[in-house]
């Protein structure tokens, strides 16, 4: 069953979301602004076992797209000359060890090489784990603080991927490092600095940095992530979590109104300078990221500026044009497994949808 409001017809929107519970998610919530006006759906259900569908204004952890608002908060600050984007690192963050060529830069687009804090995974089919973010050890250990400095110094423990600025890899270590260099900087929480540099101007009063905090405020639909023991599957409900173990590669929890509202404040140039925007989405040739965005092309040619994220049975999808005058976002929840089982269905229905918007 689907729901929504806005007052707009729009069937191929609603059979979208549907077709995405269907493959396997236990609900989705759709927000799409464009020339036509403001559309907003959800459809499954917000809760396994219940028929009350996912609310329109439900909050979801958004993952990655965490990257885009720290960078965004980064950006404000080279603006206001607190810092500068060749700056080299170590120079504000010094006791880490970091190498002397990694710049501001090179941690808002993944250039750094520093290991991935979650995990690499090499060409040659090579794994490198790193902190326990999936199955048993993670589930049973969901409620552990890890401080950000941690994270940080396991990351730099191994060896980094590559020589600083000579390739792209995404290491979600990049983004706590910018947070770190941001609390240094300022001399005031990641989370205070947000909401004075991001949050407020833009109203976006629905959306928060947690920290440690398990839980997620106001109305939302549940995580779920299910565990194989001989030949036994347990699912267990996840919503709440400390999401410390993901820091500020991925932690902030909001909503598709407010994710649609940065987005499209953000393109159109209400947060940053001219000319930071546009440092901000020139991509890296070999990933197409820029700093904190991915720039990619849709099926028909039209170009998009977007992050998406997973967290452990919730996910969010941010695409904008690049003046942000169109914007999809989403907030999906499922039930989470260590095989990543409903990955191809997740890439599927994305693509689905934008071709659909844009």
């Amino acid at each position: 069953m689907s729901h929504t409001v806005a007052g707009q017809d729009r069937p191929e929107l609603q059979t979208a979301i549907q077709e995405i519970v269907d493959s396997g998610f236990t609900g989705v919530q759709l927000r799409v602004n464009d020339q036509r006006g403001e559309w907003a759906g959800s459809a499954g259900t917000r809760r396994l076992g219940e028929d009350a569908r996912p609310p329109l204004d439900g909050r979801v952890r958004i993952g990655s797209n965490t990257k885009t608002f720290v960078a965004a908060l980064v950006l404000r600050l080279v603006a206001d000359g607190a810092v500068r984007l060749d700056d080299p690192v170590a120079d504000r963050l010094p006791g880490y060890g970091l190498d002397r060529r990694i710049t501001v830069r090179m941690l808002l687009q993944h250039t750094s090489g520093v290991f991935n804090f979650t995990g690499e995974h090499y060409e040659d089919g090579t794994v490198v784990p790193g902190i326990p973010w999936q199955g048993r050890e993670w589930v049973e250990g969901r409620f552990r603080t890890y401080r950000p400095e941690e994270l940080v110094r396991l990351a730099l423990s191994r060896p980094a991927r590559f020589e600083p600025g000579t390739d792209w890899s995404y290491s979600n270590t990049n983004y706590v490092l910018a947070r770190l260099l941001a609390e240094k900087v300022t001399g005031r929480p990641l989370a205070e600095e947000m909401r004075r540099l991001v949050l407020a101007p833009l109203g976006l009063s629905d959306t928060v940095v947690p920290d440690t905090d398990a839980d997620v405020p106001g109305p939302h639909a549940h995580a779920y992530y299910r565990l194989e023991d001989a030949g036994r599957q347990e699912t267990i409900d996840v919503t709440r979590q400390n999401p410390s173990w993901i820091s500020s590669g991925g932690d902030m929890i909001s909503t598709t109104r407010d994710l649609h509202t940065f987005l499209s404040a953000l393109l159109g140039g209400r947060l940053l300078p001219v000319p930071l925007l546009a440092e901000m989405c020139a991509p890296d040739p070999k990933a197409g990221y820029g700093l904190g965005v991915f720039v990619q092309q849709t099926e028909s040619g039209a170009t998009v500026i977007t992050h998406n994220g997973g967290f452990a049975g919730h996910a969010a999808l941010m695409y904008s044009t690049p003046d942000g005058g169109t914007t999809l976002t989403a907030a999906l929840n499922y039930v989470d497994d260590d095989a990543r089982t409903l990955a191809g269905a997740f890439q599927t229905a994305t693509r689905k949808l934008v071709a659909g918007v844009f």
